[in-house]
């Protein structure tokens, strides 16, 4: 069955889709992303041909604001939009990192509840009005694109939200927000809110309206699609549904609904559904937040069938219990196969056919990876040649990196690790350690060659693909300074993607760490800034 979109879509019935993974996606626990992480997933959401790519909330520290400013220089196609409350040095920050963009928007954003205004804002109704109006109004000053949502409206006064709303709509906002916070609303009353505040705000009708839904009670995705249904055009959304606490709408499951059931409701987007799959392997890698394997279009089970029933029925006319192709989605995409005796030449151009634009050094380092790989794989498919450049990207300079381990082990010793690491400063520092276990020593090593303590919190391992000679692929979430971090390998030895992960999930632990001094020492006020939408 395919369900692929029947030509263009009107534009009265075109769903844009607004992506936050690299914004209230990047906040979950434990998520940390470099520059040139958030790079490689804004090209990949280019390549998805999402209408616009929330890339920061550039106020919140240096690295924040360099990530978002490289996304607006180096990716075409999507609008580039920078998150900031009505603060001036906000609106000045975020237009300092969006405007080099061909396609630049500012997003700003002020509570309208009352246990908001009263318990973090501590100001006054009056006030908040005030200062939504002289934020739209600078930011138009800046770019004419300008969104504007009143944060957790689902769970504030719908007439003090309309004049809100109004005022932002008067100073010159293309497109209104009306975010679910906390996920608190139910589709039905969702519905109600926004047939009530396009009766309550002159103008909305001439702006675009967006939605922004929370998983908190499992209605994200339902949400959004009632809003949308209400007249809403935009949908806020993050691949995988990573985001703040329970997550955001999930991006794939959206976009498939609103395909799937384009008979129903008429309503379609123009994402490039094909990319779904290798967005979701991506963010999963780079995040190390994994994808349930019963998850909606995405997760390895979506499209498996182990009832008898079932297989028979699929066997005879797939239709009769699949209701998408997994080929729309991408997950059919494992065809490209290299060999060991497979050159550079034909290694560069693999990648590039998976959309990975890789050149000198970078292609030196991922053909050395390839070929080590080669040489204990008997075909390196393009599921195995997405791990090893993703795997690569998470090298950064300025971090700790695995230089050599050896490990002793046998029925009559306890687990013995010996293990080099490079340190930020350039510099090799050496450290041996036992253990439970030879993965558990590897980890003592690790923390006494970096001189560092943490608390593993989580080891998860997996396999890229099926096969006796699959790639390992480990994930391992660390607490150390208060914060989680988590940090990926991989490789055809468990022991060395383990290796691999934890240095990485220190690395982001402590580069967390220095962050946050930053955003501590320029943090308006000394305040944190608030979540978002």
């Amino acid at each position: 069955m395919s369900n692929d979109a029947a030509g263009p879509v009107a534009e009265a019935n075109r769903v844009h889709i607004f992506d936050t993974t690299l914004r209230d996606g990047e906040q979950s626990p434990g998520i940390s992303l470099n520059v040139q992480e958030k790079v490689e997933i804004a090209q990949q959401l280019a390549r998805l041909n999402v209408d616009v790519i929330e890339a920061g909330f550039p106020i919140t520290s240096p690295g924040d604001s360099e990530a978002v400013e490289a996304i607006a220089r180096g990716v075409e196609g999507p609008v580039i939009c920078g998150l900031a409350r009505t603060h001036k040095a906000d609106i000045d920050a975020a237009w300092g990192a969006i405007k080099d963009s061909p396609h630049p928007r500012i997003h700003t954003f002020i509570s309208t509840s009352d246990i908001h205004i009263e318990h973090q804002l501590q100001t006054t109704r009056e006030d908040v009005k005030g200062q939504a109006k002289a934020a739209v109004a600078l930011a138009k000053s800046y770019c004419e694109d300008v969104e504007f949502s009143p944060m957790d409206a689902t769970r504030a006064e719908i007439e003090f939200t309309a004049e809100v709303c109004a005022i932002a709509v008067a100073e010159g906002a293309t497109v209104i927000n009306v975010p679910d916070t906390v996920g608190y609303t139910t589709p039905a009353e969702y519905m109600e809110y926004f047939r009530r505040l396009y009766e309550l705000v002159p103008g909305l009708d001439a702006v675009r309206v967006s939605v922004h839904c929370h998983d908190d009670l499992g209605l994200a995705v339902a949400n959004s699609y009632a809003g949308l249904l209400a007249g809403a055009r935009q949908v806020e959304c993050a691949v995988n549904g990573i985001g703040e606490r329970a997550g955001n709408c999930s991006l794939e499951e959206i976009v498939m609904l609103l395909r799937t059931r384009r008979d129903e409701h008429g309503l379609d987007t123009s994402l490039n559904a094909r990319e779904l799959a290798r967005s979701s392997r991506l963010v999963s890698r780079l995040t190390g937040y994994g994808v349930p394997p019963n998850k909606a279009v995405v997760g390895r089970n979506a499209f498996a069938h182990e009832s008898g029933i079932h297989q028979d029925g699929v066997l005879k006319e797939r239709s009769t219990y699949e209701i998408m192709d997994a080929t729309e989605v991408g997950l059919d995409s494992n065809s490209i196969v290299l060999g060991k005796h497979s050159g550079r030449h034909a290694l560069k151009d693999a990648l590039e056919e998976l959309g990975f634009k890789v050149e000198g050094n970078a292609l030196n380092q991922a053909f050395k990876r390839f070929k080590a790989v080669a040489d204990k794989k008997k075909q390196v498919t393009a599921l195995d040649l997405e791990a090893i450049v993703s795997d690569e990207i998470r090298e950064s300079s300025d971090a700790y990196a695995l230089t050599s381990f050896e490990v002793e082990d046998g029925s009559d010793r306890d687990p013995r690790a010996q293990v080099t690491v490079t340190t930020p400063d350039g510099e090799s520092s050496s450290a041996e350690s036992s253990g439970d276990g030879p993965v558990d020593a590897i980890f003592s090593a690790i923390q006494r060659a970096a001189g560092a303590e943490c608390e593993l919190r989580e080891y998860r391992v997996g396999a890229v693909t099926g096969g006796d000679d699959a790639l390992g692929e480990v994930t391992v979430t660390l607490r150390a300074n208060g914060r989680l971090s988590s940090g990926q390998g991989v490789a055809t030895s468990i022991l060395e993607a383990s290796a691999r992960a934890y240095v990485r999930a220190l690395s982001n632990a402590l580069e967390g760490a220095a962050i946050r001094e930053a955003e501590d020492a320029t943090a308006e006020g000394a305040r944190e800034p608030t979540p978002g939408p």
